[in-house]
């Protein structure tokens, strides 16, 4: 019973009120915001504070009602979110409440939000103090407007909107100013060496050396060295102006027996490759042979894989006697006990014919030369040769293709891995530039700005200013875009530190963010003013705004709307709002 007459007292308050709230008292006047409404901007939480003053004209509510404002965030579409309403007891409407609460213990859902009026015929300024955390998405455009009732709940009829604030985020805007240094190549025609070397395992008869490829993996072995010498050989853009091949001398048994034996297995491989190849007798002229002993270097390393405890007392000897020939080493070595495991066991089966060779390739030197061979043989490119066709592609998709060509063959190629992360950011592909850059070696200053705008892309921006920090004491680039990334933290006085000695347009815009609208015209219309493109001249039009100086307002949107971005973002910023009633305002927007 108790339950029904409080919910009978509440709505018959709730009439009440509305029946006095339907048509205020003063209906040219309306609520608004004092002194003016203000632009918020996110932190770098994503909230924004909303510290204002809500005016309510005299005679707006009457004397039995409640005024209720409930903030709703909104775009040009729809209802984001609401917060925290404040409300407006008139002396009535608070007494009889009052009574409510303590006669029924009626709750009231807005007991903390609420202010006491002591008359409605005058003015009232409310303080309204909030944090209000902002969802995702892309903030300019958006504004907090109060839903004004005065029917005692706050959530029947509205008797009038006001705009309590607008929304806006400059990092869209200063993201574009973020430095990244496009590396123009410089084309210098060099002679182009490769070298390739391998290592084939031939098993020979004892104290022989004549190549036969029935033993063991010989057949294998050699067809191994002619694949790799073949194509060099049969290539027309390719010379072949060196082939080493050194026998390596058996550890075990008299260097003086082993050193001449090996010699001559190197050449026997000489002479079987040169016979396979069909070589001429100039081609030949290229090829030397030689003989190194192998020491026991490889038999104390085999016994340490194993885990066989001797090869302690085997390192002991070869250290010892480390400045000396291995016939000395072989003596100690011999006497050990456990010589028979390492004869047995340890010893090479076979003996290594290494082989190191050098060829020269064509070079090309004309664009026409350039172009026509990119298409057929660009493995026979040097990296100059390479970049130099990134220059001459036309499209960035063709640059971007031939400096993914570029990194398959030079991977640490810093210029194409630079530049195709540029192209990648600027089609939006973040992660793939991240990916890119990462997988270079290179270290440049100029790579880590490049790895940080990709990071910033991805709004990872910890991780931007980590790497930036680290350059920016020496790289005036890096502490450039250091100042940018703390702009897209919402950390303004931080950038602006960082960007003032720059003078441009970043600056201007974090000068905007600070409220220092004068420094942000002054300098776009001093150090910067030759600056010409549609990005200042919206923030020399958004300056000009804040200034009340409609007549240069106009004279720069014009050409900040030639980009399609910007005047998509204008019709949604705050800045221009005062001005839309100027019929100039229509002809930007067309």
């Amino acid at each position: 019973m108790k339950n029904t007459t409080i919910m009978a007292y509440a709505c018959a308050l709730a009439l009440a009120v509305g029946a006095a709230a339907c048509s205020p008292a003063a209906k040219d006047a309306a609520v608004s915001v004092t002194p003016r409404v203000p632009v918020l901007l996110p932190d770098s939480t994503g909230a924004v504070n909303m510290d204002l003053d809500i005016s309510v004209p005299p005679h707006y509510f009457s004397r039995r009602s409640r005024l209720v404002v409930l903030p709703q965030l909104r775009d040009s579409s729809r209802l984001l979110c609401e917060y925290d309403p404040v409300a407006l007891d008139a002396p009535i409407y608070s007494k009889k409440m009052h009574r409510l609460e303590k006669l029924y213990g009626y709750q009231d859902s807005l007991a903390s939000r609420r202010h006491k009026v002591e008359s409605t015929g005058e003015a009232i300024v409310v303080p309204y103090g909030n944090r209000v955390t902002l969802p995702e998405g892309p903030q300019t455009g958006r504004r907090i407007y109060g839903v004004v009732t005065t029917d005692g709940c706050g959530e029947c009829s509205a008797v009038d909107t006001v705009l309590l604030a607008a929304i806006d985020d400059p990092v869209d805007l200063i993201k574009r100013k973020y430095n990244l240094e496009w590396i123009e190549p410089e084309f210098t025609i060099k002679p182009k060496i490769r070298e390739g070397r391998g290592t084939a395992h031939m098993q020979f008869i004892i104290n022989r050396y004549d190549i036969r490829p029935e033993l063991g993996n010989n057949r294998a072995e050699l067809d191994t060295m002619l694949a790799r010498l073949r194509p060099v050989v049969a290539d027309t853009l390719a010379e072949l102006t060196a082939v080493h091949i050194y026998g390596l001398a058996s550890a075990d048994g008299p260097l003086s027996f082993n050193t001449p034996l090996s010699r001559n297995r190197a050449n026997a491989a000489k002479q079987w490759l040169c016979d396979r190849l069909g070589l001429s007798a100039a081609q030949r002229r290229v090829f030397t042979t030689a003989s190194r002993p192998e020491g026991w270097e490889p038999v104390v390393q085999a016994m340490t894989a194993a885990g066989n405890p001797d090869s302690v007392q085997v390192r002991a000897i070869l250290d010892k006697y480390a400045d000396q020939n291995d016939d000395v080493a072989e003596k100690y070595i011999r006497r050990l006990k456990c010589w028979p495991v390492i004869r047995d066991n340890y010893l090479q089966k076979d003996r290594k014919v290494e082989y190191v060779y050098t060829y020269m390739i064509k070079n090309f030197t004309t664009d026409e030369e350039l172009l026509r061979m990119y298409d057929v043989r660009p493995d026979a490119f040097s990296e100059a040769e390479l970049l130099r066709v990134s220059t001459l592609k036309k499209t960035p998709g063709e640059k971007a293709d031939v400096y993914r060509t570029v990194l398959r063959y030079f991977p640490q190629s810093e210029t194409a891995a630079n530049n195709l992360a540029i192209l990648l950011l600027r089609q939006g592909k973040a992660y793939e530039a991240e990916k890119i850059l990462k997988q270079c070696d290179a270290t440049s200053a100029r790579l880590s700005n490049a790895l940080a705008a990709a990071y910033v892309y991805q709004n990872k921006y910890e991780q931007a200013v980590e790497l930036l920090s680290r350059i920016q004491a020496g790289d005036r680039q890096g502490r450039y875009n250091l100042g940018i990334v703390r702009a897209c933290q919402h950390r303004y006085d931080e950038a602006y530190r960082l960007l003032k000695p720059y003078n441009d347009v970043a600056t201007a815009i974090a000068a905007l963010c600070l409220d220092r609208n004068n420094e942000a015209d002054g300098i776009m219309n001093g150090p910067a003013k030759a600056d010409t493109t549609p990005l200042a001249e919206y923030v020399r039009a958004q300056a000009a705004a804040r200034l009340g100086r409609a007549d240069d307002v106009f004279a720069h949107l014009p050409n900040a709307a030639k980009d399609a971005w910007l005047a998509d973002r204008m019709r949604g910023d705050y800045d221009f709002e005062p001005y839309h009633a100027d019929e100039r305002w229509e002809k930007v927007r067309k």
